[in-house]
């Protein structure tokens, strides 16, 4: 077996699933239907929001899931599951179903972006992949999302697959990129798997190889007359690269009726050496010819730049967009929330010293609130089978400030979660990465605040609880504190 054969990712699980699994069979606890939530507890970057991403991947997954002869042999020599548990997991497959924001939905903190609601060990054994796949995906999107808001309209694209964690991380990134707003990636493979657009022209290498920048450049616009975009700062831009990029222009591409698509700078100062670059190429009749720079960029770095009047077209973005290297770690996390008993869901709280470490219990619905103007207000936590009216004034609690008594009016409301997998199948067809995309810039041109979309000190978005929702949470806590 190699890297490129087949795989079967069922096995991408910590261990504990497993045990847990096993002791559950043994104790003959098997068809108890549970309801798990995730969710995470902070915005990445102290940003004002995060982006949810890596459904799709999710959904394959549990639709998919199964143990092979080969898995069920590694099981058995652990020496630590029945011999009654393997046979059980032979014939398993995943029989829940699952509520998810649709991917793309702009988050926030302590409320559910996928409920999975499933017989114990289904629900349990899923666990390590969900969290996996929402963790990795959701971050980059989020990253990504700020870096393209720093580039104010220019055209941001991933190059960051080199330094990627991994391969996967290098593909699923640069898709989680690609919803958020990159206009493209140069990872060929995931251009290939999600029909990313793709774009790529020289390294510094192309240049070393040949005598002179002059040649290089000559001979790769010979090749690619129609997109010659040339690396100019093999050895010094002002002095070296861009005469030879206009010689090129004038005495290569013109002749044949082309003109130089752009020119690309990958170190030095960016903002004083576009502006340099952008006078030589202007004086030289080439208005048209974009400048693309590269070298370790991120929202903080790109923002900078601009303010400094940098004259650049476009971005390309790789080791701080692929890695969210400011800010790594998403963490979302996946907390049971109830336990089916005598046919009803009785609510299951987790109850920490940490505030903030305290679950939100039950099966509930999450609700978007939009003022007015169109935008969201706020976000609303409610029982399952509360029915939430908007079209009187509607009473709501805030948890950090419990003893006031507020409302919304004239407000309207969407709820969030849709149902996605029943019994284990997909009920919702696939959604195409353009519909996610635009879904993601809609929401933060027409629904989300400016005031949210800050980088430093960005408003925060409120996540409330209908009264009746909150005195069920209140009162697990006084029965558990009792």
């Amino acid at each position: 077996m190699t890297q490129f054969s087949t795989r079967n990712i069922s096995m991408m699980m910590d261990l504990y699933e497993m045990t847990m699994a096993n002791g559950y069979f043994a104790h003959h606890e098997t068809q108890p239907r549970v309801i798990f939530d995730i969710f995470y507890r902070k915005n990445p970057d102290e940003g004002g929001f995060a982006i949810f991403a890596g459904l799709e991947q999710m959904i394959e997954y549990v639709e998919n899931m199964h143990f092979t002869e080969e898995d069920i042999a590694y099981f058995e020599s652990l020496n630590l599951f029945s011999g009654e548990f393997l046979a059980y997991l032979k014939d398993f497959h995943f029989s829940g179903d699952i509520y998810a924001f649709p991917e793309g939905t702009v988050m926030y903190p302590n409320e559910p972006c996928v409920t999975v609601v499933a017989p114990l060990i289904d629900a349990q054994l899923v666990e390590t992949a969900l969290l996996a796949l929402v963790n990795h995906q959701s971050l980059i999107a989020t990253k990504t999302s700020r870096i393209v808001r720093a580039a104010d309209g220019r055209a941001v694209s991933d190059f960051g697959a080199r330094r990627a964690h991994n391969m996967d991380a290098a593909v699923y990134g640069a898709r989680a990129a690609y919803i958020a707003g990159a206009v493209g990636t140069a990872t060929v493979l995931a251009g290939q798997k999600f029909n990313i657009p793709v774009s790529g022209t020289m390294a510094h290498s192309w240049v070393m190889f040949y005598q002179d920048e002059y040649t290089a450049f000559k001979k790769y616009a010979e090749v690619y007359p129609d997109a010659t975009v040339l690396l100019v700062d093999t050895y010094d831009v002002i002095h070296s690269g861009i005469p030879a990029a206009i010689r090129v222009a004038k005495e290569v591409l013109e002749p044949m009726g082309k003109r130089l698509k752009g020119i690309r700078i990958d170190s030095g100062d960016l903002a004083y050496l576009s502006k340099k670059v952008r006078k030589m190429l202007d004086e030289a009749g080439l208005e048209d010819c974009k400048i693309v720079v590269s070298n370790s960029l991120d929202e903080y770095t790109i923002t900078s730049i601009l303010r400094q009047g940098g004259q650049i077209d476009a971005f390309g973005v790789g080791e701080r967009l692929i890695t969210a290297k400011s800010d790594p770690v998403f963490g979302a996390v996946y907390k049971i929330a109830a336990v089916e008993y005598e046919g009803r869901y009785v609510p299951r709280i987790k109850v920490s010293e940490a505030v903030e470490k305290i679950t939100n219990p039950g099966f509930k619905r999450v609700y978007r609130i939009y003022g007015e103007e169109g935008y969201a207000v706020a976000d609303l936590i409610a029982g399952f089978d509360e029915v939430v009216d908007m079209s009187k004034p509607y009473r709501y609690v805030d948890p950090e400030k419990p003893w006031k008594n507020r409302f919304f009016e004239n407000c309207t409301v969407k709820e969030l979660q849709q149902l996605v997998v029943k019994d284990g199948k997909r009920v919702q067809p696939k959604r195409d990465l353009e519909e996610i995309r635009a879904y993601v810039k809609q929401q933060l041109d027409k629904e989300i605040w400016q005031e949210e979309q800050r980088f430093e000190n960005p408003h925060k978005h409120y996540l409330d609880m209908s009264p009746d929702y909150y005195e069920m949470k209140m009162s697990l806590l006084h029965d558990l504190r009792g």
